[in-house]
Parts: structure tokens; C-alpha cells; sequence
């Protein structure tokens, strides 16, 4: 192993170059140009799943159609632009959630990561996909090691199998946060803190799968030398998503990368968002306009989340994300992680990657002897 560079991720017989994975950002802010760069230059790149049809369109005949439709031709994209390793984010509450799985797995997506919720309900195609195996791997998103240990309990139960790969999302992540508003700036929630019980509950299946488990940290890591330091806590790569963003291949507009090099810290707030879950995201006039009490009308052509009440909600989040995604940020806002502040200027994402092996190299401390 080379100590001045990131190490190798292996997850099964997947062998990645770099232990960092791309987190998935919605609403088409990571999709297959971000995605394809990323898995070039050694990571994992991952493409978001979430209301992928609506994308650069005003109006939909078919919600549904156009987003598997759009999700079939992300993928064969992204596949077109990489021969390196490429991901899918899947969140739990999304109502197409089991029909974007099942054409993940279809399209030979290499993993599938599943978060904002447990994924344990499956359609029946999906189960035995999970029983019978495929060459797609199956890596859950958790906050904590209870949530860990209920979705691999249940799975051994189900399916006679305990997921591939684990990411542990600490408070200090973008966009929804699986924690209560109390235990966000808690040091007891610090992903420092709660990653250790997550790594020591996966380890306990290891020999039921027959090889490692590789646990993934997550929220708030910025820079190599951050990289290095949860790596020696005993996390076997990290995933990072708020420095890809001012990257020259983000799907996202420049506007929308040009409000993370402009914010500073003071800009980024919790927000409470539609669907019931705190999240971090960027002040601007419209996060304002919604705390001061106003509405953003709108009229819901599908529920794309089992969990909003789209009824009683001020505003469509779906629509307010793609609005910021498109470069209209007093029609949205910007989801941002707590380091967003750190974001200087857009450069490429090899240059992202240089510069992360840098300061990763730059962080080693010699052991005396």
C-alpha cells in the first residue's frame, strides 16, 4: 500500500483505485458527466436517481415513464463517457422506488446505494434478485449502528445475504440528515463518534459473508487530510458530495456552483424540510421567504415521495431543488454540506483528485522508532 496516496476499495471482487465515492445529489446535480469523471479518475462515481424526467422540462406527460426512461439513458451515458466503477442512489421514500431498482440491476449498474430510509420491503422481482444474486453490489446508507444491525438482520432473515457495503453519514452531511434537530451540533452524533459502533456491528456478519465488509464515512469531509484522518479511525474510504460540486463536470449549473464558492459560513442553515427530516442547505431569499411563513404555490402532478404531505406542504422540494439545479436560485435553494464554505473555485474533476491525494500525502505523520 502506498501511504502518500488513497488507498484501494474493495468490495467483494470489486476492486476500486480510490477509496472515495461521490455521493449521489439530487435533483440532477450528480448525473452521468459527474458521475463518468469521478469513475475515471479512480472513485466511484455515482448518478442520482431522484426525479430524473422532470430534468431541463417543464411539463410531463408520463412522471413515471420519463423518469425509468431517463434513468435507462443516464446509465447507458454514463457507461458511454467511463469504463471505471459507477454507482446509482436509490432513496428508500421515493413512491418509483422499487422500479428504479429493478432497472439499476438491469443496466448492470456496478452499486446500488440506499439511504432516507431501511431498505427492507422489496417487490418480489428485487427479492429474489437479493436471494439468487446479480453482478450489481448492495451498499445501505445508515446513521447509526442500530440501523445497521436492523437492516442486516433482515436480510440474513429474508434473503440469506447482508448487504455489500455500508456508508456511515454522519450530521455534518448536505441535504436530508437522519438525525433529530437536537443531536445535529450533539458531539455524541460527531461522525467520529458514531462511526466505531457501526464498523464493530458490520464486523460481526463478516463471516457469514465470507469476506469483508467495507464501512464507508460520509458528511462533512472535505479535504485529504480529512480523508486520512477518518480512514485511521478504521473506515475503509469515504464518500464526499459538496467538493465535487464546484467541479467543471457537476450536472449542476454554474450558478448553482457559483453559491458555493460565494457562501460563507454564516450561509448555511438547517432547514426543516417538507417531508418531515431537518436538512442543511444554503440561505437565500426563497429559505427566507419560507421561514418568514409564505407559501410557493404549486400544484403536485405526482407524489414522488411516499412521505410528503403534499397537501399541507409550503413548497414542492422536488421542484425547488431542479429550480436551483437549473440556476434559479429565488425559484429554490442549494442543498450543502457543513463545509460548503471551504469552496474556493471550479476546477476539473482530475484536478479534484490531485489535489485530494496531495493533501492526503501531505497529512502522513511518521511513527519514531
Amino acid at each position: 500500500m502506498n501511504i502518500n496516496s488513497i488507498p484501494e476499495l474493495r468490495i467483494g471482487d470489486l476492486v476500486v483505485e480510490k477509496a472515495v465515492i461521490q455521493g449521489g445529489m439530487g435533483v440532477g446535480v450528480s448525473l452521468s458527466g459527474l458521475a463518468s469523471a469521478v469513475a475515471n479518475s479512480g472513485g466511484i462515481g455515482v448518478i442520482s436517481s431522484v426525479e430524473m424526467g422532470s430534468i431541463g422540462k417543464e411539463a410531463e406527460r408520463n412522471y413515471r415513464r420519463e423518469n425509468i426512461e431517463a434513468l435507462k439513458n443516464e446509465i447507458k451515458k454514463a457507461r458511454s463517457l467511463t469504463k471505471g466503477v459507477l454507482g446509482i442512489n436509490i432513496m428508500v421514500a421515493l413512491t418509483q422506488f422499487d422500479e428504479i431498482l429493478e432497472i439499476s440491476i438491469k443496466e448492470k449498474i456496478d452499486i446500488i446505494f440506499m439511504g432516507a430510509g431501511l431498505p427492507m420491503r422489496f417487490s418480489e422481482s428485487v427479492k429474489e434478485k437479493l436471494r439468487s444474486g446479480c453482478g450489481t453490489k448492495f451498499g445501505v446508507i445508515v446513521s447509526s449502528h442500530r440501523a445497521a444491525k436492523i437492516i442486516f438482520d433482515n436480510w440474513k432473515k429474508s434473503f440469506n445475504r447482508v448487504p455489500d457495503i455500508v456508508v456511515v453519514e454522519g450530521p455534518k452531511a448536505g441535504g436530508h440528515l437522519g438525525f433529530k434537530p437536537e443531536q445535529i451540533d450533539d458531539p455524541a452524533y460527531s461522525l467520529e463518534n458514531i462511526l466505531p459502533p457501526v464498523i464493530e456491528t458490520v464486523r460481526a456478519y463478516e463471516d457469514f459473508k465470507g469476506c469483508g465488509i467495507p464501512v464507508i464515512a460520509a458528511g462533512g469531509i472535505f479535504s485529504g487530510e480529512d480523508i486520512r484522518e477518518i480512514i485511521s479511525l478504521g473506515a475503509s474510504g469515504v464518500q464526499m458530495a459538496t467538493r465535487f460540486v464546484a467541479t467543471d463536470e457537476c450536472d449542476a449549473s454554474v450558478n448553482f456552483k457559483q453559491a458555493y464558492v460565494n457562501c460563507s459560513k454564516e450561509d448555511i442553515t438547517i432547514i426543516k424540510s417538507p417531508v418531515g427530516l431537518p436538512g442543511r442547505a444554503l440561505k437565500n431569499t426563497f429559505l427566507e421567504d419560507v421561514r418568514a411563513g409564505l407559501k410557493k404555490p404549486f400544484s403536485c402532478k405526482w407524489q414522488c415521495l411516499k412521505t410528503c404531505d403534499f397537501k399541507n406542504t409550503p413548497y414542492c422540494i422536488a421542484k425547488a431543488l431542479l429550480k436551483a439545479q437549473q440556476g434559479f436560485l429565488d425559484e429554490g435553494f442549494a442543498f450543502a454540506g457543513a463545509n460548503a464554505w471551504k469552496v474556493d473555485r471550479i476546477i476539473p474533476v482530475s484536478a479534484l483528485f490531485k489535489a485530494l491525494d496531495a493533501e492526503y500525502s501531505a497529512a502522513f505523520i511518521p511513527v519514531a522508532v
